[in-house]
Parts: structure tokens; sequence; C-alpha cells
């Protein structure tokens, strides 16, 4: 019965978020100030990920492609599959539920607990669509530019590997990145994110919005909202790959 309620007042809440927005000009502040707060200041932590993911990916499939009957392209071709597959859009989210739904699950949190939000209230704003919707909407925007630049720098972390160790020839490992591409793999990979940007956005936006008591409460607020972003975003990648790619 709890789980029933709380999925109520998600989409309660989600009601309130698309009615009443504040004045176009404001709006557009929040939007530009929650791009460079959830998008720009990820870029960081995308690259350094991405870049030694794709290193040590093509390292591994190297490794285990290391009999004679495996043409060594292959190992191209899996570095590049399973970064436009799986980790640019996946594996990214779950780090950034960590550090971008965490931070919103804290902010929002705060702002309930110190009565900002009940300032909101009275003085007429929809605080919902206030707070929330810019953040949803940065992501929407961002996420998917950190996909791309996931991709791009993973797949530059396996040709690094290619040219200053004796893994894997350089051609080779660039003759198995244009073999056999499938471009809807790419688009695949873009609408998985874009909606595992919402529900990271949303899920935290909630947890912090619904935070009563004080810091203890806060803290624990952030937590739910990581777990159960994770959990959403794994859910919804098996629905989605269920969908698009079968």
């Amino acid at each position: 019965m709890k789980m029933f309620t709380i999925i109520g007042k998600y989409f309660v809440l989600m009601g309130n978020v698309f009615t009443k927005p504040v004045r176009p000009s404001i709006f557009f502040k929040r939007v530009l100030d929650e791009i460079e707060q959830i998008g720009v200041d990820s870029l960081w932590i995308v690259a350094i990920v991405s870049i030694f993911m794709g290193a040590v990916l093509t390292l591994q499939v190297a490794i285990n492609f290391e009999a004679p009957y495996i043409p060594k392209y292959l190992i191209g071709l899996s570095a590049r599959d399973t970064m436009i597959l799986e980790f640019s859009s996946t594996i990214i989210c779950l780090i950034l539920a960590g550090k971008v739904g965490s931070n919103i699950a804290s902010e929002i949190g705060t702002m309930r607990i110190t009565e900002q939000i009940d300032a909101l209230e009275i003085m007429g704003v929809n605080s919902a669509g206030y707070l929330i919707l810019p953040k949803m909407i940065a992501a929407f925007l961002t996420f998917p530019v950190l996909n791309i630049l996931s991709i791009i720098l993973g797949i530059f972390g396996g040709y690094a590997v290619a040219s200053f160790t004796d893994t894997v020839m350089v051609y080779d490992y660039l003759y198995g990145l244009n073999y056999a591409f499938v471009p809807f793999y790419v688009t695949y990979s873009l609408i998985k994110i874009c909606v595992f940007s919402l529900i990271i956005t949303s899920v935290s936006s909630f947890y912090g919005y619904y935070t009563y008591g004080g810091a203890l409460e806060v803290g624990q607020s952030s937590t739910k909202a990581v777990v159960y972003s994770i959990i959403l975003i794994l859910l919804f990648n098996l629905i989605l790959t269920q969908l698009l790619l079968t």
C-alpha cells in the first residue's frame, strides 16, 4: 500500500510540475543555470570515466581474443558497440544518478526543511514547476551531449591503447570501428539516456520535495533518490532494450 501511495504522490507532483510556469524570462534563466550545474559540471567525471573505461575495455577484449582464429578487428568492433549500446548510456547514467541525483535531492530537501519552498508557495509561485521543471529540461538537453562525448572519448581511450601498446594494431582497431556499423545503435543509446535523464531528475526531485525533518532526513532522501533512480534505470534499460532492439 505504501508503494502505491508513493507512486500516486509522484504523479501528482509531476502534474504540478507541468502547470502554471513562472515568467518566461525567469524560467529561461533557471534552465541555463541548471544546464551549467547538471550538464557542464558533469563533463569532467564523464570524460575521465569514459576514457579509462574505453582503454580498459579494449585491453580486456584483446586479452580474451588471443586465439589466432579470432579476427583482431573484432576488438575495435566490440569496444565500439559496448560503448554505444551500454556504457555511454546506462553506466554513465548510473554514475550521474549518484552525482546529479544526490545533489538535486539534497538541494530541494534543504529548501524544504528551511521552509524556502513554503515561502515560494505563499508568494503564489508554483514551487514544483519553478524548482523541478528546469532541472528536467536541463538534463534532457545535456545528457545526450554527454552520451555522445562519452562514446567518442571511450573510443579514443581504446585508440590510445592500440597506439601505445602492442595489444592490437591501430589498423585492426580502426577497421573494427567501421566494420558492420549500425547507425540505429546511436539512436537507441540517445533514446535511453533521454529517458534516464527524466528518471534521475524527477525521482531525485520527488524525494527532495517530500523531505520533512532535519539534516538527517535530507541525507536519507538523497540516499533514497540515488537508490531508486538506479533501480528504475536498470528496469527501463531492460524494457527499452526489449522494445527497441528485439
